[in-house]
C-alpha cells in the first residue's frame, strides 16, 4: 500500500490542485503572454514567478544529490513546510503527532494551528534520542514524529542508525529537520530517501548559507510525498527575485565560513566552560551552544544591558538555567567571553 493511502488525509487525496497560468504551457516561441492577467509593463517584477521552482530544483538537485521530483521548495524558511506536513497527513482533532522535548518550538506551534494533538517525549538526561520512548508513544493515531537533528537547542546530532530505526520501526511519516547538517559530522539522512518512503528531510538555506533574510527552506522526500507538497501549496509560494537571488548565491563557496564557525565553536565552548558562572557547556554539532549557568536569568539580563542578545531556554524542559549561544564572528565571540568573565 503506497505511503498516499496510508497516511495521507482523504480530502487531500481528492483534492484538485489549482492550475496557473502557466501550468497548461508545455513550451514554445511565445513573445506576446496575455494568459495570467498580469501586467503588460516590464518592471522586472511584473510577470509571475515560476510556481514549481524548476532551475532552483536544477541547481539544488546538483548540490543534494537528491532527484528533482523528489524535492519542495517553500517560502518561510522550513516552516511552510512543517504546516503543509500538518496539513497533508494529520486530520484536525482526530490524529496525533510525537516530537521531542526540548526542541524546535515550531512544531508545537503548527500542531496547535492545526488542531493536533502533539505528544512530547523527554530526550534522555544526556540529550540523546529515546528510540524506544518515541516508539511506545505512537498509536493508531500517530501520523508523524517530528526529529530535529541537529536538535535545537541543545545542539547534538542523533545518530543517523537511531533515526533510520525509527523511520523502520514506526508506522507513520518520521520527519528529520536537518537546518544545522551544514556544521554537523555526524551525516544526513538524504542517503536514505530511496530506501524510506516514509521519510521527509527538512533542509534550510538560513543557517550555513547566510540566506535568512530569504526565507527559503527545502524539503526532500519520495516523488510521491513531494507531489503531495506540491498538491497543496499555495500556486506562487515563492517570488521571483528571492528564486534569483538563490540561484545567485547558490554559486558562492561556504566552506570556509563553516569550517571558522566551527573551529570558533570550539574555542567559545572552551573559554565559556572556564567562566565562574558556567557550570556546563554541552557538546554541539550546529553553529550555537547550549551553556548551563549558575542564574540564566540573571546572565541573560546582564548580557542585554551591554548589548549582547542570547536566547534565554531556561524554561525548556531539562533546560533549566541554560542559555543558548549563536556562534559569531571572532570578535563578537571575544565580546562575550569578556562579559561573561566579568559577570559577578
Amino acid at each position: 500500500m503506497t505511503v498516499m493511502k496510508r497516511y495521507v488525509r482523504k480530502n487531500i487525496l481528492a483534492l484538485e490542485p489549482y492550475s496557473t497560468a502557466r501550468d497548461e504551457f508545455k513550451g514554445g516561441d511565445i513573445s506576446v503572454w496575455l494568459d495570467a492577467n498580469e501586467s503588460p509593463y516590464d518592471n522586472g517584477v511584473n510577470r509571475y514567478p515560476d510556481p514549481h521552482q524548476r532551475k532552483l530544483k536544477e541547481r539544488v538537485s546538483e548540490l543534494k544529490g537528491v532527484d528533482q521530483g523528489s524535492i519542495f521548495i517553500g517560502g518561510a524558511g522550513s516552516d511552510e513546510a512543517i504546516d503543509l506536513t500538518f496539513r497533508i497527513f494529520c486530520e484536525p482533532r482526530v490524529d496525533n503527532v510525537i516530537a521531542i522535548t526540548p526542541s524546535y518550538g515550531v512544531y508545537k506551534v503548527a500542531a496547535a494551528v492545526n488542531d493536533i494533538e502533539i505528544r512530547e517525549v523527554q530526550l534522555n538526561d544526556d540529550f540523546s534520542l529515546p528510540v524506544d520512548r518515541l516508539l511506545a508513544a505512537a498509536d493508531s493515531h500517530t501520523k508523524l514524529m517530528w526529529i530535529c537533528s541537529p536538535n535545537n537547542p541543545t545542539g547534538n546530532a542523533f545518530a543517523v542508525a537511531d533515526l533510520e530505526r525509527l523511520a523502520r520501526s514506526f508506522d507513520g511519516m518520521l520527519v528529520v529537520d536537518e537546518a544545522y547538517v551544514d556544521f554537523s559530522t555526524a551525516g544526513s539522512m538524504l542517503p536514505l530517501l530511496p530506501e524510506l518512503p516514509n521519510l521527509i528531510v527538512l533542509q534550510t538555506f538560513s543557517k550555513a548559507w547566510g540566506m535568512a533574510s530569504l526565507r527559503v527552506g527545502m524539503a526532500f522526500a519520495s516523488p510521491e510525498v513531494a507531489g503531495l507538497f506540491a498538491r497543496v501549496k499555495y500556486p506562487y509560494n515563492l517570488n521571483g527575485p528571492t528564486q534569483a537571488e538563490v540561484l545567485r548565491r547558490l554559486d558562492e563557496d561556504i566552506s570556509g565560513k563553516v569550517a571558522e564557525l566551527r573551529h570558533e565553536a570550539v574555542g567559545l565552548s572552551r573559554s565559556l566552560s572556564e567562566a565562574g558562572c558556567v557550570v556546563r557547556v554541552y557538546p554541539t554539532d550546529a553553529n550555537f551552544l547550549l551553556a548551563e549557568v549558575t542564574d540564566a536569568d540573571r546572565v541573560y539580563d546582564y548580557l542585554i544591558s551591554n548589548g549582547v542578545i542570547v536566547r534565554n531556554r531556561t524554561k525548556m524542559p531539562g533546560c533549566r538555567n541554560c542559555l543558548r549561544f549563536t556562534v559569531g564572528t571572532p570578535e563578537e565571540n571575544r565580546r562575550v567571553i569578556e562579559l561573561i568573565n566579568e559577570f559577578k
